[in-house]
């Protein structure tokens, strides 16, 4: 019931007003206001007000009061019905009457963000069926208790971040069924009750960052099939397991930088299948090991920046991650060592951020340069030599955008401050460089062809002991293939009538003359005559 009083005040109201209908609505906008009686919209910024104005247009539809100095919201409010959208941000209010907007039906936002209120009850809200958006951001809420918004079925987002929340209801958000995104970041929360989530079925984005969580219950996200973000930063997470992220199977954003990790929580990250967007930075690991990521074959862009400990990025670290088409390595004050192939795999990469890190090189072959679209390696204490001149050829293409002025030498102390762009390849030292290489491949092959030629010496010098020190069964095969190598070289000609030696021949003769038997061999008998034998021989 309203008060007699109210309905004076009222009265006098729709009186002061009824001028307004004939065009004399603008005469009572206050000072510093901006009033829209065309749009239905006020706005007073910056200003002085310490209540509500009462005299403004009552069919308005968005009232905009930011940066003043009001302190309670009284009875006034209910002159507006017609309100869509209220915004008391950045006041003084300690704190919200009971049904209080009860005559709003159709306020669909309120802001109340930024202010002192303390408490809110279950009649807060009461009558507030159509309220989608509510902001009590930055505010000094200390507990969320049982069924709390459940005069809100149709919200849609709830801010509570920035509060002073230690405690959450197993039943705090019970009735919000068609709540998408809920803010509970920047508090004081320590343990999520495991059912506490289970009525927001619909919910897509959980922000639980800057908390003291320390770790997560198993089975505190179950139900959240619909979940695409989750944020965890700054929680002091310190491990994650596979039960961290249980239920979570659609997510595709996670931020858990800025914790405790002592490791890449691998095992724990493999599950989210569907993962596209993942920052890890800002977390005590101090190396990116090889398949850190595996399992995430949709990822998209990793952020790995601000990791004080990170020192190292393994060869593979990456590779089965082929969706990746950002990389944003930065401010990690101790990583001077990218392994060869520490992005190797990424057919889809396009971005690189590598900036503010302690690398003093880069080698040319750890990225595909054809198809980057930006890269940035500025704010490393680069050594600008011989070795870096590929990367001044290549920050002059047009196809890489990049800031070069911002590529700066620090080694050695005759570039330091220098932008590599403006030193010329002379001053590299690349000249230089190439005459040292010849020099020492002429080197190498004098070198090489003295040392041939002192073995040959050597070994034909020795070779009678090289003989004795292989042994008899070398020898024996050497002799073996020897013969072998005859035998080819008699076969190799055709055969001829081939004579016994003399020896034969004149002792068959002596056996004739002095009729000694046996015969000689008709082979040997046509001798006899054909060669006598002197009288000195016999």
């Amino acid at each position: 019931m309203v008060s007699v009083a109210t309905c004076v005040v009222m009265v006098t109201l729709a009186c002061v007003l009824a001028p307004s209908a004939v065009g004399g609505a603008a005469a009572y906008c206050p000072s510093r206001c901006v009033c829209d009686d065309v749009k239905l919209h006020v706005t007073c910024g910056e200003g002085e007000l310490d209540v509500l104005p009462i005299a403004l247009n009552p069919a308005i539809e968005r009232l905009v009061i930011k940066f003043n100095r009001i302190k309670a919201i009284d009875s006034s409010i209910q002159f507006y019905s017609d309100l869509t959208m209220l915004d008391l941000s950045y006041n003084h209010l300690l704190g919200i009457p009971k049904s209080i907007f009860m005559y709003q039906k159709r306020l669909l936002q309120l802001h109340l963000n930024n202010n002192k209120i303390s408490s809110i009850g279950n009649k807060t809200f009461a009558g507030m069926d159509e309220l989608r958006v509510l902001n009590l951001r930055g505010n000094f809420i200390e507990e969320v208790t049982k069924g709390l918004f459940r005069a809100l079925p149709k919200l849609e987002e709830l801010n509570l971040g920035e509060n002073q929340i230690s405690t959450l209801h197993p039943e705090a958000f019970e009735g919000l069924t068609h709540l998408r995104i809920l803010h509970l970041d920047d508090n004081a929360i320590n343990v999520i009750p495991t059912p506490s989530f289970r009525p927001l079925r619909l919910l897509a984005e959980l922000y639980l960052g800057l908390n003291t969580l320390n770790q997560i219950q198993p089975g505190s996200f179950e139900g959240l099939q619909h979940l695409r973000r989750l944020d965890v930063r700054g929680s002091m997470l310190v491990n994650l397991t596979i039960d961290t992220f249980r239920g979570l199977e659609n997510v595709r954003s996670l931020d858990v930088s800025d914790n405790h990790l002592l490791k890449v929580p691998t095992v724990a990250l493999s599950i989210l299948t569907r993962l596209e967007e993942l920052s890890i930075g800002q977390n005590d690991f101090e190396v990116i090991p090889e398949g850190a990521f595996f399992g995430l074959s949709n990822l998209r862009k990793v952020s790995i920046s601000g990791a004080l400990n990170l020192q190292r990025i393994q060869s593979g670290a990456f590779a089965s991650n082929t969706n990746l088409d950002t990389i944003v390595i930065a401010s990690n004050r101790m990583l001077a060592e990218l392994d060869e192939g520490a992005f190797s795999g990424l057919p889809h990469i396009e971005n690189v951020i590598l900036r503010d890190n302690a690398l003093r090189t880069f080698r040319e072959e750890l990225l595909p340069w054809k198809q980057l679209r930006n890269f940035d390696i500025s704010g490393n204490p680069l050594v600008c030599n011989c070795h870096i001149r590929w990367m001044k050829d290549l920050l002059r293409e047009k196809s890489i955008e990049t800031e070069q002025s911002r590529v700066i030498c620090q080694y050695p102390e005759r570039f330091a401050g220098e932008t590599l762009r403006e030193i010329s390849s002379e001053l590299l030292g690349c000249h230089q460089h190439q005459s040292k290489e010849r020099a020492v491949v002429g080197v190498v092959l004098v070198a090489s062809a003295a040392s041939l030629t002192t073995f040959i010496l050597v070994a034909y010098r020795l070779r009678h002991r090289l003989v004795d020190v292989l042994g008899p069964s070398w020898h024996n095969k050497r002799n073996t293939l020897k013969e072998e190598k005859d035998l080819e070289f008699v076969k190799s000609f055709p055969e001829i009538e081939y004579h016994q030696p003399n020896f034969n021949i004149y002792t068959c003769n002596y056996q004739q003359m002095y009729h000694q038997k046996p015969p000689c061999p008709p082979q040997f008998q046509h001798h006899i005559y054909e060669t006598p034998i002197p009288v000195s021989d016999l």
